[in-house]
């Protein structure tokens, strides 16, 4: 009857711990939020405080890009995010050529803490007016 009580009392210490651990990851969690190009522009029309990151290279900005978008590219920004956006939680809205760079650079946003990014894609798909 001692054994049987051992076993459960081990295992009741057990799943606890093992609660305990698989919880820890939740904050971790975090993410950034896929829009679409016209959820962006939305926000652009109807909000004041927010950020346009464009995850592109230099050369590529000077072709074109969104009007008052800053330009960090995806390679620069765990360098460069925590001096050009002290604030963390900013709505920033990151866009790239096609998607690719600009989900990369949303997620070394959120792992350096920012909780407000939102990805929106590819100028390639961006319908509306660029400038240069």
């Amino acid at each position: 009857m001692k054994k049987l009580r051992g076993l459960v009392l081990m295992l009741l210490i057990s799943l606890s711990l093992f609660g305990l651990t698989a919880c820890q990851g939740d904050e971790n969690n975090a993410t950034y939020e896929q829009i679409t190009p016209q959820q962006a522009k939305e926000i652009m029309d109807t909000e004041q405080d927010y950020i346009i990151i464009d995850a592109r290279t230099e050369e590529e900005f000077a072709e074109g890009h969104i009007e008052n978008a800053i330009l960090i590219p995806e390679y620069e920004i765990i360098n460069k995010a925590e001096k050009e956006l002290p604030d963390k939680d900013a709505l920033i809205l990151v866009y790239c050529r096609s998607g690719r760079r600009s989900k990369i650079a949303s997620e070394e946003l959120v792992k350096l803490g920012y909780t407000n990014v939102k990805e929106f894609g590819g100028i390639i798909d961006w319908p509306y007016e660029t400038v240069r």
